[in-house]
């Protein structure tokens, strides 16, 4: 994946340039020209990577997603140092934190799903 017009973090992370709430979709904004996600918050709750959401040894989900409401909604963003992100959910959930990296893998957007095909 190109990262010649994002800003790289101390990780080696791409660090987007903006992440924004916009109701039922998580927008990031990953270079400020126009490359830009647009994530359904259910699917980025239901895709927690903490302790409590993924068995940590063998990678086995352990969130049960009709425990988790067809409208969550991502209550409030927290960056976590400069590679993540933690998002506090209306259902309550707060322990996860979302690398960039993670969030870079997932994007949806056509450019990133070509790159993936």
């Amino acid at each position: 994946m190109s990262s010649e017009n994002n800003q790289i973090g101390a990780s080696g992370a791409v660090m987007p340039k903006a992440i924004r709430r916009k109701g039922p979709i998580l927008e990031v904004d990953w270079d400020g020209m126009g490359h830009v996600a647009e994530f359904a918050t259910r699917s980025v709750r239901l895709a927690c990577p903490c302790a409590g959401c993924v068995e940590e040894m063998t990678g086995r989900l352990l969130l049960d997603p009709a425990s988790v409401p067809l409208d969550v909604a991502a209550d409030a963003l927290e960056l976590v140092g400069g590679y993540g992100l933690r998002v506090r959910w209306s259902d309550g959930h707060s322990t996860g934190i979302y690398t960039f990296r993670f969030l870079r893998e997932r994007c949806p957007c056509a450019r990133c799903a070509a790159e993936r095909s």
